[in-house]
């Protein structure tokens, strides 16, 4: 009795204390919450199939930098190992013997990254090369004696013993990159490294580059990229080459194509070579898709096999058995895993549902493969991917969903004023009532040729989870539609993709969604450039924020990277520039815009340079059109420093809040 008893009174006493601890309520997401996001990629397998090395990207809030590091998971889960802390390591991948893991880095005051060994069974890394140029990529070869390298030229530029750089000395066509800064004549070429020797052979010289440099699987020769036209600056093509894999060899062209020919896969057996054709063949290849191709690794008639899929496929792998390829499909939103049969080009969709997939490699020993994958719901996590049933690996999100009450996530079709329909996806806030219309941001994705997909979009949620419906529309331009719908803004910018967004805004106020009185745009580089376009063609919009934008194109010529683009596109400006005063209407009618708009910059961007910016802020401070300017101090396109990142998210979202709420 006195046992009963005793249970009975522990029993009721743990349960109370149960009921009176507070349950943590999940928040809405934050700014600040990209300093918990961990983002895996870079996936190899290693040789005996049993691990899969990745790498994790996150946040290191003391820096003030994204850090990466290298993992290790068993292929059944069970096993994750950690391998390096936050040191600067890339381009991971198994030594044949899958004794060691290499990666590319620098260490101490190292002015070249060189190529580094690390025993997988743990300890430091060792530095296996000491190259005085950069290094751009690198293969093993199958037996694991040998690296293929890429290697830039030295740089002669800064040899003096004072801090006052030399002059750049340019002499290109195409003379600026962004990252890269002012561009000069060194080029990029292919050496064999011999590691037991540590003898460094040269394979190419000149004023070409190569790239993508892989071995064949019986080592004796070499696949790799490089563009030979008479002018290489001004044109996007790229052709495939192979040369036996030893100095004096001479390199023979496979494709002809004035296109681009890149990505070189070989086949089991050595015969075939897969790769990715350009859709277009014109000097600037932007407004197309790529085409799975194969070609004979001896040279003969290549064959295009996805022309009629009609969709951008990438990431290609070849099978065991070399019967088929597997590879990456966009296609309306998703990303899909698909099969390509190489003798007849059939296309099968192995999986479906709203989902996006970012990169796969084939496991020959499993006959299956890994695969990095997100949701509208969850970041990216490593999944194995066996038959066709996915099974996960990773739970490095777990953490970061748990305190989270997430916007709700749907895709929807809208109809522009000539009929034409467009995709998109919708992110409403949490908890939000039936019948409640929410003020609208219509978040534009940049390109144009991109698309917006069913993965776990941060930015938007970020904007979702502050109290505002926000659309991601799929404009014309965009890919995953098909090349029509690629090629349809060609030349005619600032058109569809206008009538396309408003038509998106039109549906969603329509559909009781959007206040037809809060409506607000936003977007980054070309969505910079088109929430241009749209405030200075529809008045109803009450805000926008427009990063990395611009309008008088007429000022780019020679000021960006587009140079090739834009004389194919456009014309010479001095030959045609009705076409240039046309395409630059945001700025010439800059008196129509009445929009509150903040315009942000890169102040090193060399892709849409910062006076895009500048002169959209200083037009509308001449009108007294309410505007800001904010730059971002030594970042480029892409900004890379996480509290600039969160700047951003907390500009827009006061910017939005003043005029839209």
């Amino acid at each position: 009795m006195r046992a009963f008893l005793l249970a009975f009174l522990l029993f009721t006493f743990s349960y109370s204390v149960t009921a009176q601890v507070p349950q943590t309520p999940k928040r809405p997401l934050f700014p600040s919450d990209i300093y918990r996001l961990q983002t895996p990629s870079s996936l190899e397998i290693s040789p005996d199939g049993n691990w899969i090395l990745y790498t994790v990207r996150k946040v290191d809030s003391a820096k003030d930098k994204f850090s990466s590091s290298l993992w290790m998971i068993s292929w059944d889960g069970k096993e994750n190992v950690q391998l390096t802390f936050d040191k600067s390591a890339s381009s991971a991948k198994w030594s044949p013997d899958g004794k060691y893991i290499s990666f590319v880095g620098t260490r101490d005051d190292e002015k070249n990254s060189q190529v580094y060994l690390l025993d997988r069974r743990g300890g430091e890394a060792r530095k296996l090369t000491s190259f005085k140029g950069d290094i751009d990529e690198y293969n093993w070869s199958p037996a694991g004696d040998r690296l293929v390298l890429s290697i830039k030229d030295e740089d002669f530029s800064d040899t003096a013993n004072t801090k006052i750089r030399k002059p750049y000395v340019i002499d290109r066509y195409h003379f600026k990159q962004d990252r890269q800064g002012y561009l000069d004549s060194a080029a990029s070429h292919l050496y064999v490294f011999t590691l037991a020797t540590k003898k460094l052979d040269t394979l190419t010289r000149g004023f070409y580059s190569e790239e993508q440099p892989v071995f064949s699987p019986d080592g004796k020769q070499i696949a790799f990229v490089s563009n030979r036209s008479t002018l290489p600056d001004n044109n996007a093509n790229s052709d495939l080459f192979v040369m036996e894999a030893r100095a004096g060899a001479s390199p023979r062209k496979l494709t002809s194509w004035e296109g681009s020919d890149e990505q070189p896969v070989w086949s089991p057996d050595g015969k075939m070579i897969a790769y990715l054709q350009s859709s277009s063949n014109e000097p600037f290849t932007m407004y197309g898709q790529p085409l799975v191709t194969v070609i004979p690794a001896n040279g003969g008639e290549k064959k295009v096999l996805t022309a009629e899929a009609d969709r951008p496929i990438r990431n290609l792998r070849w099978n065991n058995d070399g019967n088929q390829l597997t590879g990456l499909m966009e296609d309306d939103r998703e990303v899909v895993i698909v099969s390509i049969d190489p003798a007849t080009g059939k296309v099968t969709r192995l999986t479906s549902g709203e989902r996006s997939f970012y990169e796969m490699e084939w496991n020959r020993h499993k006959n299956s493969a890994v695969t990095v994958m997100s949701t509208v719901y969850v970041p990216a996590e490593l999944f194995a991917f066996e038959g066709r049933e996915l099974r996960q690996l990773t739970h490095l999100q777990d953490s970061f969903l748990a305190p989270l009450h997430l916007p709700k996530v749907e895709g929807f079709r809208s109809k522009s004023k000539d009929g034409t329909s467009i995709s998109g996806i919708l992110y409403r806030p949490a908890s939000t009532p039936a019948g409640t219309k929410l003020p609208l941001i219509i978040f534009i994705h940049g390109g144009p040729v991109g698309q917006d997909e069913f993965d776990f979009d941060l930015d938007r949620m970020i904007y979702a989870s502050a109290g505002y419906a926000v659309a991601a529309v799929n404009y014309r331009g965009s890919s995953g539609r098909g090349l029509n719908h690629i090629k349809s803004i060609y030349g005619d910018w600032g058109n569809k993709e206008v009538m396309d967004i408003v038509g998106a805004a039109d549906h969603l106020v329509a559909q009781g969604i959007a206040d037809v009185a809060r409506m607000g745009l936003g977007g980054w580089s070309y969505g910079g450039i088109t929430t241009n376009y749209t405030i200075a063609t529809d008045q109803r919009f009450k805000a926008a924020v427009s990063g990395a934008g611009s309008s008088l194109q007429l000022s780019l010529y020679g000021s960006d990277q587009y140079v090739t683009q834009y004389e194919k596109e456009l014309g010479y400006p001095w030959k045609n520039p009705e076409k240039w005063i046309a395409v630059s209407y945001p700025f010439f009618k800059a008196d129509r815009i009445k929009t509150p708009t903040l315009f942000m910059a890169s102040e090193s961007d060399f892709n849409v340079p910062v006076t895009g910016a500048e002169q959209m802020y200083q037009a509308l401070k001449a009108l007294n059109v309410p505007t800001g300017l904010i730059i971002y101090p030594k970042q480029y396109h892409g900004i890379s420093v996480p509290s600039y990142l969160k700047d951003r998210y907390q500009r827009h979202i006061a910017w939005y809040n003043k005029y839209l709420k």
